[in-house]
């Protein structure tokens, strides 16, 4: 799974921003194999909406900045700059529904541990895993600071701008200090910058069969146009 991710996300950032059309083939990886592992591609899809508001803010300059022509549609003109913009969306779905197959199917400890065998670096592998073990801290103290202040808010439900930014200060000293107490721990439980990895895994037949053939379906669909096939055999 995490070989096949790494493939389809090279495929996927690959491709030409003009030529959106391309990214609607290498749909068929997350929407087939979320179907196949029984999680479902509409709990995929609503998850991947998340990352949408980022993917927005990329790209959400490019209509104003390029305006030259890229095609008519039904008298209708469209700019490069609106397929750049449609292409970093799809980009930014695709990508993250893959990410998130790959969690839901492998979890996150296991995909750790196949970080560090394919040769992962060491320092992202363990900063992922410490990211993803402790955001529990963050929200916990953003639990704590939240329900002093619904306990000193004599029922307002609004507050100022200045006193959120306030807020989110104060949430960063807290939990710079909760991180930093953990950290001690951890030095004086023999932590030496990595943490070990579970029992090595091994290839067999089924996988690599799997592996194999999602591999070649990505790459037929990043190197072959269907598109264009399609449209050269209609009427």
């Amino acid at each position: 799974m995490l070989v096949v991710t790494l493939i389809f996300l090279i495929a996927v950032l690959s491709i030409p921003v003009n030529q959106p059309q391309k990214l609607i083939w290498l749909a068929v990886y997350p929407i087939v194999a979320s179907e196949m592992s029984g999680i479902g591609y509409g709990n995929i899809f609503l998850k991947s909406l998340w990352i949408l508001p980022l993917a927005i803010l990329i790209g959400i300059f490019n209509p104003i900045i390029d305006t030259s022509k890229a095609f008519t549609v039904s008298g209708i003109t469209i700019s490069r700059g609106w397929v750049s913009f449609i292409s970093i969306i799809f980009r930014a779905l695709l990508s993250f529904q893959s990410l998130l197959l790959l969690i839901a199917t492998s979890g996150f400890l296991d995909m750790f541990n196949a970080m560090r065998h394919i040769g992962c670096p060491a320092v992202l592998s363990t900063q992922l895993l410490l990211t993803y073990r402790y955001i529990s801290v963050i929200i916990e103290e953003a639990i704590i600071m939240n329900r002093a202040r619904q306990a000193r808010g004599y029922g307002k439900k609004s507050y100022p701008l200045s006193m959120w930014g306030r807020h989110v200060g104060q949430l960063l000293i807290r939990s710079t200090q909760r991180a930093s107490n953990i950290h001690r721990a951890m030095k004086a439980r023999g932590f030496s910058g990595t943490l070990p990895t579970g029992s090595r895994m091994q290839w067999d037949s089924h996988s690599l069969t799997w592996m194999c053939c999602w591999i070649a379906c990505i790459a037929i669909a990043r190197f072959v146009d269907f598109s264009t096939f399609i449209t050269h055999i209609m009427p």
